[in-house]
């Protein structure tokens, strides 16, 4: 006969809620920070740093999926996007000639670099200034057990 599983505890249960909630509200109040600044949304951000920190500065889309987490249909789109925008481009892959790499540009840096100004301040004003340096290390500690 199978094993039953077990049902979580309330505190696993209640911890589960809090990081959902706390991810919601939190990407929530940086998405608006962004925003108020006119800066695009922090999935650009987010493609843009793993490029910028990419060998080369360049990844093949599958590799930014993995890094960033985003839905393939949405990051086709947003990577087409970054073109129109001139923050990217793309090129063949010299191996087969099927792939692309998709490459950062100056423009793109420059973005990037001008979000972080809005993003950084977000992240002091939202989670920074309400922990002290030993608690935002070990929610770092205890959240890296999940990653």
């Amino acid at each position: 006969m199978p094993e039953k599983p077990s049902n979580p505890s309330e505190a696993v249960t209640s911890a589960w809620t809090s990081i959902m909630r706390a991810r919601e509200r939190l990407l929530g109040v940086i998405e608006a920070d962004l925003k108020a600044a006119g800066m695009p949304p922090l999935a650009w951000y987010d493609v843009l740093w793993e490029l910028a920190r990419s060998h080369d500065c360049r990844l093949r889309p599958y590799e930014i999926e993995e890094r960033t987490l985003l839905a393939q249909y949405n990051l086709s789109r947003l990577i087409d996007r970054l073109e129109r925008e001139g923050l990217v481009r793309r090129e063949v892959f010299a191996r087969d000639g099927r792939g692309r790499w998709v490459v950062i540009t100056d423009a793109g840096r420059r973005l990037r670099e001008r979000m972080w100004t809005v993003y950084a301040r977000s992240i002091e004003t939202h989670i920074g200034c309400k922990l002290a340096e030993s608690e935002a290390k070990t929610i770092a500690r205890l959240l890296e057990r999940f990653l």
